[in-house]
């Protein structure tokens, strides 16, 4: 019933987008002015309502939670700017997870972000809208701002060789080109430093396979470790570089490359700063119950954790309800399952986490009275 129902539900037209937000605007009370929120597909900004001597409304109250222990009520909240990066195996639901989380954050007051950082993008898919442009879409049909993307990776490569070029020159683009990090460092630091993302107080991102992330966190370590022994390799290669340049009668390329690659690690560092702050970051882990996916989410979590990244949330999802039709497939499987899930009880990596069981659903989740539903089941 549930699947005829969700199905029925048409999608959302993408020429129903709409170019502003001032419906999300509570109406003026007191004949106080109040005005509107705008936002295009490339800025976001935001001027609030005043009333005298008093401090700025905010777009929308977010109710404060009497049971701090609940699962989902713990994250929703406060109106402080929080971060929440999904990550684990490949083809576990991460992008559904994260987009129903940033649908049930907006639908509980909070302007929010959701952006794939990963290559092989599908949150188009889950919002049934085309988010490939490299900019901010809004999302039609909730009751506080949610703007989607996905990062369009060339892009974001043709942004970050620009930038590179400006700031860095060629040996740090190479760099991290051949580290295949500097466009996602960029896009996490754009939406945490730039001041047009200001009023967004949740920012969801559906991350890339593990291997990604885990290199991205120790990056740092590898540039401290890395950067004498290239300064010594470049000043080797100094002298002879500019005799030959010299003799072709151009001018030698004069590179402060010990402050390029400083700057470069001290924008690395922010990133696993922000990773690491338990205040304003959670890192939630997506499974499904098959002993491969629990292995590699045992050796996230350990990465994770030696990384001191914050993680309290495994999302055990596609789960089979207890057959009760007979089906010997189904009956099969779900205990294959169940002894997959007695794994992670008594994994010493996942054990201590904060398990959430999500049932495998009779039907694709896309749009987002769906991604609703699945909210419901997974952030409870």
């Amino acid at each position: 019933m549930l699947s005829r129902c969700l199905r029925s539900i048409s999608r959302i037209p993408g020429n129903l987008i709409p170019i502003t937000l001032s419906h999300y605007i509570p109406k003026p009370q007191n004949n106080i002015p109040c005005h509107r929120i705008t936002a295009s597909l490339t800025s976001v900004s935001v001027l609030t309502c005043k009333r005298p001597n008093t401090v700025p409304l905010q777009v929308k109250s977010v109710a404060t939670i009497v049971d701090p222990a609940a699962r989902f009520d713990e994250m929703v909240i406060g109106p402080q700017r929080k971060y929440y990066f999904l990550g684990g195996k490949g083809g576990v639901g991460k992008t559904s997870c994260a987009a129903s989380l940033a649908v049930k954050f907006a639908d509980h007051g909070h302007p929010t972000i959701v952006i794939s950082t990963d290559p092989a993008h599908s949150l188009s898919d889950s919002f049934a809208q085309d988010l490939a442009g490299g900019d901010l879409v809004p999302i039609e049909g909730l009751n506080s701002p949610l703007f989607a993307l996905e990062i369009n990776p060339e892009k974001a490569k043709e942004d970050f060789r620009t930038s590179s070029q400006k700031n860095g020159g060629s040996a740090v683009k190479d760099f991290m080109n051949n580290m295949g990090l500097g466009m996602l460092a960029d896009q996490v630091m754009q939406f945490v430093e730039s001041p047009q993302y200001s009023m967004f107080s949740r920012i969801v991102f559906d991350t890339a396979p593990t291997g990604h992330t885990l290199r991205l966190l120790s990056l740092p370590d590898f540039l401290d470790a890395s950067i004498g022994k290239i300064m010594k390799f470049k000043q080797k290669l100094a002298s002879a570089a500019s005799a030959f340049k010299s003799v072709l009668g151009k001018a030698a390329e004069q590179q402060d490359v010990p402050d390029k690659l400083q700057k470069l690690r001290e924008r690395m560092t922010k990133v696993r700063d922000l990773f690491r702050d338990s205040n304003a970051t959670e890192f939630v882990i997506v499974t499904i119950p098959s002993v491969m996916a629990i292995n590699e989410s045992s050796r996230l979590h350990a990465s994770l954790r030696k990384e001191c990244v914050p993680v309290h949330r495994l999302i055990v999802n596609q789960i089979l309800p207890p057959s009760v039709s007979g089906c010997k497939f189904c009956t099969t499987k779900r205990k294959d399952q169940m002894r997959a899930i007695d794994m992670i009880r008594n994994d010493p990596e996942l054990a201590n986490l904060r398990i959430i069981e999500a049932d495998l659903v009779d039907l694709e989740i896309r749009g987002v009275p769906a991604l609703k539903f699945m909210g419901d089941i997974v952030w409870r």
